[in-house]
């Protein structure tokens, strides 16, 4: 289907359509060989509440934006490459039912269908695209993802000191390496991660600690490869040379419920206390 599309005109006006309901704050969409696949809208857990989102599928990325006039008028564009994309189902919540994760190195985010129906034709389109592309390159899939955010309302304490408790004046933040909801006391370090962006992020206490000692480690290990081009140059031998948040809202949210179930694992964020 794919490659019957991708020359025709009614693809190339599609794509185009899209491109104007953007307008002028979306990127150009149109490229050789990209096919507009499929469309609809999905509910994004966003940090302050899930909302609406208009996504649309092409055999190559993935974009996403806010609905302002329904098939007329969207903005905040995101596009994400889908070699970089890995997908997991998760289970239903009071709030969200027919939910699946979306991974990607530099964000990871969970969105919701209105039937299970739904659900599974996205997941087959998605999974299907993202196959036929990495047997294409010849990539490997992603290993690496960037933690989703738990939701602000998920919890009125910060998931670190488990004492501090959330006001108007005491804000959240969130940690960008395990996406915790924490407090400025526990976040006040940055660390550089190039893979989720060029600058130094806000991170929680634990995953600064644990951050540096991974750093450590590999410069030993760089450190412990290097010795043997060193002893080879001291004796005389030359070494061979070699050459993508939501926008926060003041919106009222419902409660989450104590025994909502998140993402990270089987194991209740209380236990990862620092």
């Amino acid at each position: 289907m794919v490659d019957h599309l991708a020359n025709t005109e009614i693809n190339s006006q599609r794509i185009a359509a899209v491109e104007n309901c953007f307008g002028a704050s979306g990127q150009p969409l149109a490229l050789p060989g990209r096919v507009l696949l499929g469309e609809g809208i999905l509910t994004k857990e966003c940090r302050k509440k899930p909302k609406p989102r208009i996504f649309f599928l092409f055999n190559d990325i993935l974009v996403y934006g806010s609905i302002i006039i329904n098939k007329r008028k969207y903005n905040s564009q995101h596009i994400i490459p889908l070699e970089d994309v890995t997908l997991e189902t998760l289970p239903d919540t009071l709030q969200m039912k027919n939910r699946w994760m979306i991974k990607t190195s530099k964000k990871s985010f969970v969105v919701s269908a209105a039937s299970l129906t739904e659900r599974k034709e996205w997941i087959s389109h998605l999974e299907e695209c993202i196959k036929h592309l990495l047997t294409k390159t010849g990539r490997q899939p992603c290993r690496e993802h960037a933690a989703p955010w738990i939701p602000d309302k998920a919890t009125d304490i910060c998931m670190r000191c488990t004492h501090t408790k959330f006001s108007t004046l005491t804000r959240r933040h969130h940690c960008r390496k395990c996406g915790f909801v924490v407090c400025a006391d526990c976040s006040r370090q940055r660390f550089l991660m190039p893979r989720l962006s060029p600058k130094p992020l806000r991170v929680c206490n634990l995953c600064y600690r644990q951050l540096l000692a991974e750093e450590k480690k590999g410069a030993q290990v760089d450190q412990r490869q290097a010795e043997p081009i060193r002893s080879a140059t001291i004796q005389g031998y030359e070494p061979s040379s070699g050459d993508d948040s939501d926008k926060s809202d003041e919106d009222k949210a419902e409660q989450w419920p104590a025994d909502t179930e998140f993402y990270t694992s089987e194991v209740s964020w209380s236990s990862f206390h620092s």
